[in-house]
């Protein structure tokens, strides 16, 4: 079968052969035939390093498509479900899956450095987080498929396994946001404009886009934010349109400078969302001082912060109820052997979701 593949960490191409195939079915474990899957900034940043991955891996996390074959013990999984790739499963029995918090667990992080493919000849190779999206098939374990409703299409589906999820989630699970406040989102790509029609969803009377690529802050625009600005222009925003700050700031870049720039432009009393994804040694500065006479909250929100299932689930119903826009965040489409050509569009912060498509 086919695959994209990078053979070493910190190289900026994906290799395309069709000499790659999935270890073999076990037991708990499903395989997936894949229809599509999307390119996700955490892709870019585990072929640069930032994100600990083993290499060689197929990347790609982001993925919906249908069962095709069950291993013993799976249970509420068949053959003909459709599917969502979930690339951090909770297990359901350690403590922070029983208090609730199984978007915390981290029992499948033992997975991956367990190879997920190998080449014909034998050598092994791993998928992104035990997942590997770019790739016809996969085998994953039966807590990485979330199945889904069969009418929801492929393309809907697999934007959700993760950008959509943590945007959406982060509004309404780990900030909460209140009804008549007001947002600034930093970063508007996927994750940020999920972000800001989570906000939307919610209530927020003004949400304000930052991002310094204009066709980005116009198209946060079209999907609820009330003002679009350049980052430069932030602080500026900040006394026009509210008292003293934005009640709350979601950062969605991943960077100890947007971090702190989105500290500065939370009101007293006001609320941070990290949702950005960044890198261990990259480190971000507050004074006690600041921290105790501001008593801003600074709410790190991982994979919706909270239930994925269940705010997979919300995401769908709120797509279905036509409260927030699915198919438009897919803003351009691909064949696996072109997957290079997605690589570049995100390097270049255009479109928001480029998706493979598998036939």
């Amino acid at each position: 079968m086919r695959a994209a593949i990078l053979h070493e960490t910190g190289q900026e191409h994906l290799e395309v052969r069709d000499d790659v195939e999935t270890v073999p079915l076990g037991p708990g474990t499903v395989r997936v035939r894949l229809r599509a899957a999307g390119l996700c900034h955490s892709d870019l940043s585990a072929m640069s390093g930032v994100l600990p991955q083993p290499a060689p891996f197929v990347p790609g996390h982001e993925g919906a498509g249908d069962v095709v074959e069950a291993g013993p013990g799976v249970t509420g999984l068949e053959p003909g479900d459709r599917v969502v790739l979930c690339w951090m499963p909770p297990c359901g029995a350690c403590p922070h899956c029983r208090r609730g918090q199984g978007h915390l667990c981290t029992a499948s992080l033992s997975r991956l450095r367990t190879p997920g493919f190998r080449f014909a000849g034998g050598t092994g190779l791993y998928g992104f987080y035990s997942v590997g999206a770019f790739a016809e098939e996969v085998v994953v374990a039966a807590g990485s498929a979330l199945k889904v409703p069969s009418d929801v299409p492929y393309e809907v589906a697999a934007l959700v396994g993760c950008g959509v999820t943590t945007g959406v989630g982060a509004a309404v699970n780990t900030a909460a946001v209140a009804p008549g406040s007001s947002v600034a989102v930093i970063g508007c790509g996927g994750v940020g404009v999920a972000a800001v029609q989570g906000a939307r969803v919610c209530g927020a009377a003004r949400i304000v886009a930052v991002d310094p690529v204009a066709s980005r802050r116009e198209r946060a625009l079209a999907f609820g934010a009330t003002d679009a600005v350049a980052p430069e222009e932030l602080r500026a925003a900040g006394r026009r349109l509210t008292e003293g700050g934005f009640d709350y700031v979601f950062e969605a870049v991943g960077r100890s400078a947007t971090v702190r720039a989105a500290y500065d432009a939370a009101r007293r009393g006001g609320a941070v969302v990290v949702v950005g994804a960044g890198a261990r040694d990259d480190r971000v500065s507050f004074s006690l001082g600041e921290l105790f006479f501001d008593e801003k909250r600074i709410l790190p929100s991982m994979y919706g912060g909270g239930d994925v299932r269940r705010t997979a689930d919300r995401v769908l119903d709120l797509w279905r109820a036509g409260r927030i826009d699915l198919e438009g965040m897919a803003t351009h489409r691909v064949a696996l052997e072109d997957v290079g050509d997605a690589l570049a569009l995100m390097r270049a912060g255009e479109g928001l979701r480029t998706l493979v498509s598998f036939g």
